[in-house]
């Protein structure tokens, strides 16, 4: 007897669905991924996932507060 299927398991992402980027950094205004860490978010490795996600608060401060609504 086949057992079903599990459905994947969900990938998480800090996404938060602000999809604008800095054209100096290079890094999303929303996530602080770059286009290149978008693109391949789900073909990524989960260790490469989280290594990136604890990288993403330091690199808020690349992008000028004035483009994050800070002033």
């Amino acid at each position: 007897m086949d057992v079903p299927a599990r459905p994947p398991k969900p990938i998480r992402t800090p996404c938060v669905q602000v999809c604008a980027v800095d054209g100096e950094s290079g890094l999303c205004l929303g996530c602080y991924r770059t286009l290149n860490e978008i693109a391949s978010w789900s073909a990524l490795a989960d260790e490469r996932r989280e290594a990136i996600m604890a990288e993403l608060p330091s690199r808020r401060g690349r992008i000028p507060p004035g483009k994050l609504g800070l002033f």
